[in-house]
């Protein structure tokens, strides 16, 4: 008897300790011999939107919407002196614990910090020009936030949420991630190729690894500690580099254009690497032991953030010009279903058990004008028209007006180009400039602007209605028409 009570009191022990245990799992951005975690209600998918500037909470047990965290207002309210709220939307990241989730925006320059089972604005912290990314050291006790628009980290202390010291860097941080064991923190930069890899104890640069390219926006640490996968939008590639001492090349992939973000999933049938490329609105899968690419994935317009789930089995992916969330079978490599979400999703994150307990809707709000979308397609002037259309446009309603954003292939590498409205279908006659801009080295580029083009390219009046277009050149010396709007 004394025997049995002491095994029931040591065993119940033991399980109050692995409740009150950080929860992990054998995928990014925790170690691979944790235990995975099964999908269920409990755990939450979130996607930061930058022109809702909202935060998306999806089930990812049913798949279903549950609201949006809002954190801003739309246009035009967001463009008065006196406006409190966040612009742009745009980088998540989670405390080990999964109960808090960091919410970067970059227009206001702040992270905010939510709690995950209340879906309340913990705190706010502001911090230097234009933050890109934020997520916690791997033993929860800072935040690291690269701040894109200056040259470093800001480390937050995690209990106070401020700012205690900054590690400098090369111009342009845009995203970090660290080793599954906490000591190397990976830092790429959108503004100069190179990436920097620092002693997260020491907070101190040891090691500098050269990209392709300046403009890198995402990367991703594999579970098991070996691999570095780095994006690289302007030119269309992916790097991969031995994410350890000396932190040599291993291979270089040619993706396509717009490679947005890459992240990875471990479950029994191996650990694959998935990579968005918005400039085809694919994913591509590809092996992460051999490099060899197994799927492409036709999933929506221009997918951007992915993050598996806690067991490995799904990836998840915001299209950002389709405000929706697209489910792949991260097991048979295919496209399962998407969940309608906010205007233009940026990052997402899987947060396993982020609800301990309840339905986890409290201070949710339904989607309201950010559920409003119009989406345009361009061709090509130079080929058939049973081709696939190098340009997608979407319309994101703003109420009085929208923000037009284009996601542009098709074009020749690094030269000027001009959005513009046309007064005839075949992109003739007179032009009414919207954004000048260059393409980049992979012939593709994101063009935005903000305007009543909903009502422009659907004017009832044949006479009045217009069409877009892209033309060579500038506004003060427009060439050729290069591509038209789809009739």
């Amino acid at each position: 008897m004394i025997v049995t009570r002491l095994f029931l009191r040591t065993a119940l022990a033991t399980a109050l300790a692995g409740l009150s245990a950080p929860l992990l799992a054998g995928q990014v951005p925790g170690l691979l011999e944790a235990p995975d975690i099964p999908i269920s209600h409990r755990d939450r998918v979130y996607a930061a939107e930058q022109f809702s500037n909202t935060v998306s909470v999806t089930d990812p047990a049913s798949n279903e919407l549950l609201g949006v965290i809002r954190l801003g207002e739309t246009q035009p309210g967001n463009l008065s002196p006196l406006y409190r709220g966040q612009v742009l939307v745009h980088g998540l990241g989670f405390s080990p614990d999964h109960r808090t989730l960091a919410v970067v925006s970059i227009g206001s320059n702040s992270v905010s910090f939510i709690d995950t089972a209340t879906n309340a604005v913990r705190h706010v912290t502001y911090l230097g020009r234009a933050p890109h990314e934020a997520f916690y050291t791997p033993d929860g006790r800072e935040i690291w936030v690269t701040v894109r628009g200056e040259d470093y980290i800001a480390v937050l202390d995690a209990g106070t949420f401020e700012e205690k010291t900054r590690i400098r860097v090369p111009a342009g941080p845009g995203m970090q991630i660290f080793s599954p064991d906490g000591r190397y923190g990976y830092v790429c930069s959108s503004f100069s190729p190179q990436t920097s890899v620092i002693e997260v104890a020491e907070h101190r640069v040891v090691a500098t690894l050269p990209q392709a390219s300046p403009f890198c926006p995402n990367l991703a640490a594999s579970p098991d500690g070996r691999q570095l996968w780095l994006t690289l939008k302007d030119v269309g590639k992916v790097q991969v580099f031995d994410a350890r001492p000396p932190f040599h090349l291993l291979t270089t992939l040619d993706t396509g254009p717009i490679t947005n973000h890459v992240n990875l999933a471990h479950n029994a049938r191996g650990t694959f690497a998935y990579v968005t490329l918005g400039g085809l609105n694919q994913v591509k899968v590809f092996d992460a032991g051999t490099f060899e690419q197994l799927a492409t994935l036709d999933v929506g317009r221009l997918p951007h953030g992915l993050w598996p789930s806690a067991d490995g089995t799904r990836m998840y992916v915001g299209l950002e010009n389709a405000d929706a969330l697209a489910v792949i079978d991260a097991l048979e490599h295919r496209l399962l279903s998407t969940v309608p979400i906010g205007q233009a999703p940026q990052a997402v994150v899987y947060v396993p058990q982020a609800v301990p307990q309840g339905d986890g809707r409290a201070n949710l709000q339904p989607l309201g004008v950010a559920a409003e979308t119009l989406q345009l397609s361009l061709v090509s002037t130079q080929r058939g028209t049973g081709e696939r259309a190098p340009t997608t446009v979407t319309l994101f309603e703003q109420g009085l007006s929208q923000v037009l954003q284009a996601s542009v292939t098709g074009l020749e590498p690094k030269h000027p180009y001009l959005l513009a409205l046309a007064e005839r279908p075949d992109g003739e006659g007179a032009l009414q400039p919207l954004a000048a801009f260059n393409s980049n080295p992979a012939g593709a580029a994101i063009v935005n602007a903000v305007g009543p083009f909903r009502q422009v390219v659907q004017q009832p009046a044949e006479s009045q209605r217009r069409y877009l277009v892209i033309v060579a050149g500038s506004a003060s010396a427009p060439g050729r028409v290069i591509q038209r709007q789809a009739m």
